[in-house]
């Protein structure tokens, strides 16, 4: 009876997050340019021919603004967009941000998974169709089931 049966209880580690090979403590250090050559074609077009209008760096003012103000260890305020177009940014992450989708604003974690995604993807613009069952007229065999 000498093992008293301590059991000592490890950490979880848990896997750190790369895009493509690179870390996100790295892709925040990236400029603009170095973060489209990681992007894929699509993502890298997109940051080449427009990421420079206003609309987008207001957004990523206020989130930042947003990120700043909330306190430690807290979620910061949503913030409201119509820009479902917006590219994702390794910046963004820990924002929550309201995406429009035609009808109500859908609240969004920015997680970094999301990374080079666009906002719309994360934020459906119809609802999924639950189908049930067929009705009277659905099929020709429908036609000789009684009413009654």
């Amino acid at each position: 009876m000498a093992d008293s049966g301590v059991i000592v209880k490890q950490k979880r580690s848990f896997r750190k997050y790369t895009y493509r090979g690179v870390d996100l403590d790295a892709l925040l250090a990236m400029k603009p340019d170095q973060l489209a050559e990681i992007f894929g074609c699509r993502a890298r077009r997109k940051m080449m021919r427009g990421s420079k209008q206003r609309q987008y760096t207001q957004l990523l003012k206020k989130l930042r603004k947003a990120k700043k103000n909330a306190a430690q260890d807290e979620k910061p305020a949503p913030v409201k967009t119509h820009l479902r177009d917006m590219l994702i940014m390794p910046e963004m992450v820990g924002s929550i941000v309201g995406i429009y989708n035609g009808k109500v604003f859908n609240q969004v974690e920015i997680k970094s998974e999301m990374i080079a995604h666009y906002l719309g993807e994360f934020s459906l613009t119809y609802k999924p169709v639950r189908h049930g069952r067929p009705g009277i007229g659905a099929t020709h065999s429908s036609r000789f089931i009684p009413l009654k």
